[in-house]
């Protein structure tokens, strides 16, 4: 029913829409130069034609999160989600150094593998800095830059420095309670209704892979992203920022700092809607991203 590649828990989803989703995701060997063995990479690619729309999820999630918003997407063009290296059911290499320079090179090297063309990049949250990161290196793999309630502006945090044993298990085994991820997942919606047993399932599922709490204390030590308030000017591709109005997790503040410094960039608020606008307002979401795609550069 489900595929090889993700863990028997699958069979915990009960909306259709994580179901279908679930099922779908495929598994790509992906040679890059972090490691001499290729990194078993899952992703799923829905939807033809136009420009390809790639999407990055957050900090400690997999690429379940755009389960509502990808088949609206991938309804009228090609629309590809992918889980980073070190996160959701991507093999967890502990061998390479679990930081944002290897994720970028990952993510390079799953780009020129599977899709080959400028895309329109969009990351939500902690993946909203990793596809800042990743278009300041690579500018000429994207056309345009899609921020969802994004992180990117903040300092890196000091708990990297702490995470020494016993404590770094102590804090895995904190985010691996059920009733802690609940608590975050009410805190990201506006609707509290949405913190669902089907959500908590899937923002539980990848916990089951092998060597998840090492990878997360391997990102943590890194110290993870931290602040691009220096180099986002640089950025000249046409870039959207989609905020909830109501985010509770990042505040909103930020949302006018990134539109102020980026030179080509329109801030869109979604309303009634908290940190995740891909989950609680897929259609709206969905709308703007599709209409950045008409529009011509000089518009934005």
């Amino acid at each position: 029913m489900f595929p090889s590649c993700i863990p028997p828990e699958a069979s915990n989803l009960t909306e259709s829409a994580s179901i279908n989703l679930a099922k779908q995701i495929q598994q790509v060997f992906i040679s890059t130069p972090l490691s001499q063995e290729n990194i078993a990479t899952t992703y799923v690619n829905q939807g033809s034609g136009g420009t390809p729309i790639l999407l990055i999820h957050g900090f400690d999630s997999s690429l379940l999160e755009f389960r509502r918003l990808l088949p609206i997407l991938a309804a009228q063009q090609s629309t590809y989600v992918v889980d980073l290296l070190g996160f959701g059911f991507t093999q967890r290499n502990l061998s390479i150094p679990l930081n944002p320079e290897n994720i970028k090179t990952h993510l390079y090297y799953f780009w020129k593998t599977m899709i080959k063309q400028p895309v329109i990049l969009a990351g939500a949250s902690m993946g909203g800095a990793a596809a800042i990161d990743f278009t300041l290196t690579y500018p000429d793999a994207v056309e345009k830059l899609v921020l969802v309630d994004s992180a990117g502006l903040a300092k890196q945090p000091a708990i990297g420095k702490f995470m020494i044993p016993p404590l770094d298990t102590f804090a895995t085994e904190f985010l691996r309670n059920p009733k802690i991820r609940q608590s975050i997942s009410r805190a990201a919606y506006f609707n509290k209704s949405f913190a669902s047993l089907d959500a908590q399932a899937c923002a539980a599922l990848h916990l089951k892979c092998l060597d998840w709490h090492k990878s997360l204390i391997a990102f943590t030590k890194s110290g993870g992203y931290g602040s691009f308030a220096q180099r986002i000017a640089e950025i000249q591709q046409p870039t959207l920022i989609i905020w909830g109005k109501q985010d509770k997790i990042l505040g909103t503040k930020d949302a006018a700092r990134f539109a102020q410094a980026m030179p080509n960039s329109k801030l869109v608020w979604i309303d009634n809607c908290g940190h995740v606008p891909h989950l609680e307002q897929p259609e709206a979401t969905a709308r703007e991203i599709l209409n950045l795609n008409q529009q011509k550069p000089d518009l934005v």
